[in-house]
């Protein structure tokens, strides 16, 4: 089944590619069809600079199971994260 659904969000950063690190401006998360993980579907996320053209992607393909942890990761490094530097902004650190 393809839904062709497609979540967009606009981020600020950088991502490996083959050649270089290069700004990123986009990310494209759908559920589809994977083009090289051994999957029946998967969650994709194709971070990209749009202004750079195709080439400027960076792409992984997960299980829903690791998409899931994936997020239970991120949101326990972002709240760590945040703590500890408002307890170092607190302190007088930077």
């Amino acid at each position: 089944m393809c839904t062709w659904i497609t979540e967009k969000a606009d981020i600020a950063g950088h991502g490996k590619g083959v050649a270089e690190w290069m700004p990123l401006n986009r990310a494209n998360v759908y559920y589809d069809h994977p083009v090289s993980a051994p999957l029946d579907h998967a969650l994709i996320i194709d971070f990209v600079n749009e202004a750079a053209g195709p080439g400027a992607r960076v792409s992984v393909e997960l299980s829903a199971e690791s998409a899931r942890a994936l997020l239970r990761a991120i949101q326990a490094t972002l709240e760590t994260g945040q703590a500890q530097h408002d307890l170092s902004v607190h302190a007088g650190g930077r």
